[in-house]
């Protein structure tokens, strides 16, 4: 015959230490939300945009039948040596770039040595400079990004020796910026403070030892 077995269970803030921690491995498997770094991305693409940078993208489809565009960014984190973040692109100049990013993001300083740098570049190349960006191999870090640079020069000149090191550094730099936006936003929403936060939204209960019930 069936039996009926009462148990008592416990909101998370009446846990013991002992079963938060417990409660928080739980939750802490379940991974983020799906597409967590849509954020990042986002904020990326409007740091490309400042910077001069055209993201090359490709047709996703879309549950409703139709498309959209979503821009070739890359990443894999954050437990290896081999992760890191790339993307695909077209640079050229993008005028007052320094000045912009500063008022798009005035306290990161990384930010703003790329854009002057890129700046400093262009000028020695009188805002001749191009570059496309193109991600190669199966990884996806800063190195595996090839860089093309070439000057747009209706006499034909050639850009200063510089600049192709200086642009593939810049880029690359950006996309190790990238990288560390994504592992700063992961680390938050894996700290104890946002699983905490998301087992009290969502009223979970548990056991007395932690183990979730409803």
């Amino acid at each position: 015959m069936p039996e009926i077995i009462c148990t008592t269970v416990y909101q998370f803030p009446e846990l013991s230490d002992a079963a938060k921690e417990k409660a928080r491995c739980w939750y802490r498997d379940l991974g983020p939300l799906d597409d967590w770094w849509d954020a990042v991305y986002e904020d990326f693409e409007r740091v490309c945009e400042i910077l001069g940078i055209r993201l090359k993208t490709s047709p996703v489809r879309l549950m409703g039948g139709g498309t959209r565009a979503k821009p070739s960014i890359w990443f894999s984190g954050f437990w290896s040596q081999g992760d890191g973040a790339c993307y695909e692109g077209y640079w050229s100049h993008s005028k007052g770039a320094a000045a912009r990013i500063r008022d798009y993001a005035p306290a990161d300083a990384t930010l703003h040595g790329i854009a002057d740098r890129l700046q400093a570049i262009q000028r020695r190349n009188f805002y001749q400079l191009k570059a496309e960006a193109s991600h190669r191999g199966r990884y996806y870090h800063e190195y595996t990004m090839s860089v093309d640079v070439t000057r747009d020069s209706p006499t034909w000149q050639p850009p200063t020796e510089d600049a192709e090191e200086g642009v593939i550094e810049a880029l690359r730099d950006l996309a190790r910026w990238l990288y560390r936006q994504l592992e700063a936003e992961y680390d938050h929403l894996t700290s104890d403070e946002a699983i905490e936060e998301g087992i009290i939204i969502n009223g979970y209960t548990f056991t007395e030892s932690g183990r979730r019930i409803g």
